[in-house]
């Protein structure tokens, strides 16, 4: 009981081992595997209906109340009391452009190309990249690679900006908005399962470790039909 009295509820006391991050995506619903039928609407809107809701707190008016512009290619460090609420950046869903569910509802679904969005775990006091934003790529991880013949990313290039990092914790950063990847897929074979790999890449990234299928990278399966 006495030591946890020394421990600090808003930062970890040792940080000098923390893990590269890991990734997750979204939609995610039953596991690994988006396969729906373009011509079916009841197949993909379940899709549909979990990227809305996942990204109705990145909505362009939230994010304008609640945070604040910060300036992009660069850490945003914050001093002060680790008690004292921390400011976040703003991430608005509008960045993600075809993938933002603004011009198109359906996030690509109802055309069979998909939009998949991608979200590095979060991780006290940690700075990717060393100064560099990580970046996200994607292939096929095992088969014919022509599978997978046209990709776009968003914002930009596919990078997670310098300025959302750090970040402080739940307890102090309680408006920060995680950064996110979008991934647009926009001609993927039909009718046949393709697996998908999509790996963080940059100074400091782990995303070849065999024995954790979600370090540094997301492996899952895209089946689109007619």
């Amino acid at each position: 009981y006495v030591m946890l009295l020394t421990l600090s509820p808003y930062t970890p006391r040792y940080r000098d081992r923390v893990s590269p991050p890991g990734v997750m995506i979204r939609p995610y619903l039953n596991g690994f595997t988006i396969a729906f039928n373009v011509s079916q609407p009841g197949t993909w809107q379940p899709y549909v209906d979990s990227m809305h809701h996942f990204l109705a707190a990145y909505d362009d008016k939230v994010q304008e109340e609640k945070n604040i512009e910060c300036v992009s290619g660069q850490y945003f460090v914050q001093g002060g009391n680790e008690s004292e609420e921390k400011k976040a950046c703003q991430f608005k869903r509008s960045l993600l452009q075809n993938c933002s569910g603004i011009e198109d509802p359906t996030f690509g679904y109802s055309k069979g190309q998909p939009c998949i969005l991608m979200k590095m775990n979060r991780i006290i006091g940690y700075r990717p990249g060393a100064g560099v934003p990580v970046s996200v790529k994607c292939k096929v991880q095992k088969g014919n690679e022509s599978d997978l013949r046209s990709v776009d990313f968003y914002p930009g290039n596919g990078t997670f900006d310098l300025m959302y990092y750090p970040y402080y914790g739940k307890f102090t950063h309680v408006n920060y908005s995680s950064p996110l990847v979008a991934v647009h897929f926009k001609d993927v074979r039909r009718n046949h399962l393709v697996p998908i790999q999509c790996s963080l890449n940059g100074n400091g990234i782990i995303n070849d470790l065999n024995s954790d299928r979600f370090l540094g990278r997301i492996i899952f399966m895209l089946n689109i039909g007619k």
